[in-house]
């Protein structure tokens, strides 16, 4: 099983559209949707996650779960179950977002030094929720060091939820290498085999999706960035391809991806949204390097379409 990861700020759901359809993917979690001491309108929810107008599902039928970040149960209680009205799969709990902004609030990493909120807020959502829906989460190994995951993934278990994902890194790791996949394996040990657990971090390659399972013992994966940079990543560490996609394959994909930026985002940030791609693709496509050079300083987005259609015309 291959999750998409949530990516505050970068995997929309325009992203989310475009690698769904690239395949490979099984489901995906959204970016997060603050929840503070207000019950949301609905119409909220829809606008954060459009794909729940239609089904919870990505136009190439791959599940989103929309994620709730949040510290007070109750609250969070009551928005779960607003949202399961608009019939998601499931619903995430977000205990792992490391921005000091997040967590100066009390939400994301800083609570896994609480576990004992984390099970009021995983066992609140879980009873708010009919029983269909499921209710996963996702946690780091700790905020300043690891003494507390377990503590934590059993919180999360016993209050009901059917799936953890853990992010192998704390909250001080950040996002620097590398990601302590080994340090899921303990976790996973102690935990009965009816929670799902997943494992999340530093995961670019196929040959490092090898080493992730093998170090942590955990099947299911969950990629972020490394998919970013490589759309076919899914389908390699599913075995389904050898490599990733061609550029002139890509190209297509990177053609849809920007004009439906241009139907829904402001047009100062158009080319933003593409330059933020690209940053990524860097990694596997030396073309996508090419393209930012030539212009990084441009901002019109009928510029960026023109360059796009002249590559792919190539």
């Amino acid at each position: 099983m291959i999750l998409l990861a949530p990516m505050e700020g970068l995997l929309d759901p325009i992203l989310r559209d475009v690698l769904t359809r690239v395949g490979g993917i099984d489901r995906c979690v959204s970016e997060f949707i603050r929840i503070t001491d207000q019950l949301l309108p609905a119409r909220v929810f829809t606008r954060l996650v459009p794909e729940l107008a239609a089904g919870g599902r990505t136009p190439a039928g791959v599940p989103v779960h929309p994620q709730l970040l949040g510290s007070d149960p109750v609250c969070m209680a009551e928005n779960a179950q607003r949202l399961a009205a608009l019939q998601p799969q499931g619903i995430d709990l977000n205990f792992g977002c490391p921005a000091k902004c997040v967590n100066r609030h009390r939400g994301g990493a800083v609570l896994l030094d609480e576990p004992e909120l984390i099970h009021a807020i995983v066992a609140a959502v879980r009873r708010a929720v009919p029983p269909h829906i499921a209710v996963t989460a996702k946690m780091r190994l700790g905020f300043r060091d690891g003494a507390r995951a377990l503590d934590c993934a059993q919180a999360i278990h016993a209050a009901g939820a059917c799936e953890l994902v853990v992010h192998a890194r704390t909250r001080d790791d950040g996002y620097r290498p590398p990601a302590y996949w080994e340090r899921i394996a303990p976790l996973r040990s102690a935990l009965p085999a009816s929670l799902v657990v997943v494992a999340n971090g530093e995961i670019w390659t196929p040959d490092d999706a090898r080493r992730a399972r093998e170090a942590s013992g955990c099947e299911p994966l969950m990629l972020g960035r490394g998919l970013v940079a490589d759309p076919a990543l899914g389908l390699q560490v599913g075995g389904h391809r050898r490599g990733p996609l061609p550029w002139a394959s890509l190209l297509p994909v990177l053609q849809d991806f920007f004009t439906q930026v241009r139907r829904v985002i402001s047009p100062r940030h158009q080319g933003g949204r593409l330059k933020q791609w690209l940053h990524y693709l860097r990694r596997c496509y030396p073309e996508a390097e090419s393209m930012l050079a030539e212009l990084r300083t441009e901002n019109d987005p009928q510029r960026w379409s023109e360059a796009l259609a002249r590559a792919a015309a190539r």
